[in-house]
C-alpha cells in the first residue's frame, strides 16, 4: 500500500483531517484499496458518517467526484503491484537494507516516547490500584508481554481474558482506580473496543497505544502513545510495540520498589521447578 502515491498521499493529509474524513481515511487505509472501490454509500457505512463527508474528502484530495477517485485508486494500484512485480524479478531482496530500514523506524519509534509522556505512562502503570492489559490478533502478544513483566513488579497486573464470559467477570471488578492499557493497531480490533469502552463506562483510565492513523480508540485515552508511521510495516510493528513496552517497564520499574518481590518470585520459582531444586 505505502508504494501507492494516493495511499500516502491520503496517509499524509491523515492527521489534518476533521474527525468524520479521519473516519473515512481510516477504513480505506485500513483496506486498501478494496474498501474504496465498492459504493460511495458503503463507504460511508463503513465509516459510520454520511455519504457527503466521504464526497469531501474525495474534494480535498483533489477529484471532481466518487468515480474519479476510485479510478486514480485502480490504477496507484495496478502500478504498485507492477512496480513491485518488476522489482522482484530484477532485484533480489537486500537484507542488509531491510534491516536498515527496520533500526531507522526503531530509532522513530523509541525518539516518539518522549520524557513526558514516558513519566506519563509509567506513573499510572506504578500508582494504578490494578493494570489490565489487551491487544488484537498480532498485539496481544505485546499486552502478555507486559502484563508478566509487570507482575514481577508489583500485584494487580493482568492480561485481560479471551473470552466474552470472562471479559465481564473482569469488568465487575474495573473501577477508577484501574488503567487500562490498550495495544490497538490497524486493523483495529472490535474486541478491543468493546472491552475498553465497557472498562471506560466503570470509570477505568486507558493508556492507548496505537498507530499513526490512531484507534477509533484515540478520543477514550488518558494518555496516547502514537508510534509513527514507519512502525506500519508487515514485520515492524511487533518489534517496536515491545520495543516502547521495554521502556515503559524500565521507567515504570525505576518508581517501585520491586527488589523483594523479585527476589520471592525467584524463590518460589525455583521451589515450583524439579529441576531447579
Amino acid at each position: 500500500m505505502e508504494s501507492d502515491t494516493l495511499a500516502a498521499r491520503l496517509g499524509a493529509v491523515y492527521p489534518e483531517l476533521p474527525p468524520g474524513e479521519r473516519a473515512i481515511a481510516r477504513v480505506i487505509l485500513d483496506d486498501y484499496p478494496f474498501a474504496a472501490l465498492g459504493s460511495l454509500r458503503s463507504l460511508a457505512e463503513r465509516a459510520g458518517v454520511s455519504p457527503p463527508t466521504a464526497s469531501r474528502l474525495v474534494g480535498r484530495l483533489g477529484f471532481a467526484g466518487f468515480a474519479d477517485f476510485q479510478a486514480a485508486v485502480r490504477a496507484g494500484a495496478r502500478e504498485a503491484d507492477q512496480s513491485r512485480l518488476r522489482e522482484f524479478v530484477t532485484r533480489p531482496p537486500d537484507t542488509g537494507q531491510a534491516a536498515e530500514e527496520l533500526r531507522a523506524g526503531l530509532a522513530g519509534t523509541l525518539a516518539a516516547m518522549t520524557a513526558p509522556l514516558l513519566d506519563a505512562v509509567a506513573t499510572r502503570l506504578a500508582e494504578a490500584r490494578a493494570v489490565w492489559a489487551l491487544g488484537g490478533p498480532l498485539s496481544e502478544l505485546a499486552a502478555d508481554y507486559l502484563a508478566r513483566q509487570l507482575a514481577g513488579l508489583r500485584p494487580g497486573a493482568r492480561r485481560v481474558p479471551g473470552t466474552p464470559p470472562q471479559r465481564a467477570r473482569a469488568l465487575l471488578d474495573l473501577g477508577p482506580s484501574d488503567v487500562v492499557v490498550a495495544y490497538d493497531f490497524r486493523r483495529y480490533s472490535p474486541d478491543t473496543a468493546r472491552f475498553v469502552r465497557a472498562a471506560r463506562g466503570r470509570g477505568a483510565r486507558l493508556i492507548l497505544v496505537t498507530d499513526a492513523w490512531e484507534s477509533p480508540l484515540a478520543d477514550e485515552a488518558e494518555v496516547l502513545v502514537r508510534l509513527p508511521r514507519e512502525a506500519a510495516g508487515p514485520i515492524a510493528p511487533l518489534t517496536h510495540e515491545i520495543a516502547v513496552t521495554e521502556l515503559v517497564l524500565v521507567a515504570t520499574a525505576a518508581r517501585l520498589d520491586a527488589s523483594q518481590r523479585l527476589a520471592d518470585l525467584d524463590a518460589l520459582t525455583r521451589d515450583l521447578s524439579p529441576d531447579l531444586s
